[in-house]
């Protein structure tokens, strides 16, 4: 048992408002509880309305991209607001500022989309309305059923769901991790990774810190899954890499193989028209340097028009 580092208050975990980020933010306290042998007061829980919160109506690309999701909690953490920070992963931009580290991962869940609406794509009707916010989903949509037609969905979870059920769309995706961690396991159809691989860092809840802040970080390693951070880690770098943003559609999948790791990954232009799939071993000890060659061979196969989707290019 190890005691928090402060004995004068809890620590302090900010966390978005929306139910699925709370759900998360319990994960976390939980996990290190377990790890520490904490009361339950250890830790107290602190919302932060972050800007993608507010903002529903236009898609990210046109508002900020992903960093609407961490400025706020970015803010909090620098000004010593709070002590750490839980965030789904493949919300996270890819390069994050030099005084936060990403301290630690739980164990990565499903990592496939759900297909809410119909049972599966081949069964949209045809010239079906499909809701996402997601140009990795719209693409490969898309790219299996040309005639369908993308509509915007923002929003959390039950937001998403809502609008699904008052008619503005046939059929959504959604991510299955976040409808099993809700208790919505039931809900929608699993797509197998082989007809849309999952966006990078689909399924991990990551935490982050202050770079300097050395004792929150030895007591969130305790809570690190390796594998996990391992496989995340090589996702982004890929990302990176490609010099994707919240336009570019982009799927990859990493997997630990014998000594190494199994890493997938596709490229798309926006309607689906155009893809490049390439998949590679990466070695154990240079497995973010193998990710990033093979985003370059990528680049290198895709039409110019495809590649111009991507600042790596």
């Amino acid at each position: 048992m190890t005691t928090p580092p402060r004995s004068d208050r809890p620590l302090r975990l900010g966390t978005r408002g929306s139910p699925l980020a709370l759900t998360q933010a319990r994960m976390v306290i939980a996990a290190l509880r377990d790890a520490h042998g904490w009361g339950e007061g250890a830790i107290e829980i602190v919302e932060i309305k972050t800007s993608g919160d507010r903002i529903q109506d236009r898609k990210l690309a046109e508002v900020g991209g992903k960093a609407l999701w961490t400025k706020e909690l970015d803010r909090a953490l620098t000004e010593g607001e709070i002590d750490f920070a839980v965030h789904s992963m493949k919300d996270v931009e890819t390069i994050r500022p030099a005084e936060i580290v990403i301290a630690a991962m739980l164990e990565r869940a499903d990592v496939r989309d759900k297909l809410i609406g119909v049972e599966s794509i081949a069964d949209l009707p045809e010239g079906a309305r499909v809701g996402t916010s997601s140009p990795r989903r719209s693409a490969q949509i898309l790219r299996a059923r040309p005639d369908a037609s993308i509509v915007l969905f923002r929003g959390n979870v039950d937001t998403r769901l809502r609008k699904l059920s008052e008619g503005e769309a046939d059929a959504t995706l959604l991510a299955a991790a976040g409808l099993d961690r809700l208790g919505r396991d039931g809900v929608g159809h699993v797509v197998r990774v082989e007809e849309m691989l999952p966006a990078p860092a689909q399924g991990a809840v990551g935490i982050e810190t202050l770079a300097a802040n050395t004792e929150m970080r030895t007591l969130l390693a305790a809570i690190d899954h390796a594998p996990t951070h391992a496989c995340v880690a090589v996702e982004r770098a890929l990302l990176a890499a490609l010099g994707g943003d919240c336009r570019s559609p982009i799927a990859a999948l990493a997997i630990e193989s014998g000594d190494g790791i199994h890493l997938r990954a596709e490229i798309l232009t926006e309607d689906g028209a155009e893809h490049v799939a390439d998949d590679a071993m990466l070695r154990a000890d240079a497995a973010e340097a193998d990710a990033k060659a093979l985003a370059a061979r990528m680049l290198d196969a895709a039409s110019p028009a495809l590649r111009s989707l991507f600042a790596g290019s």
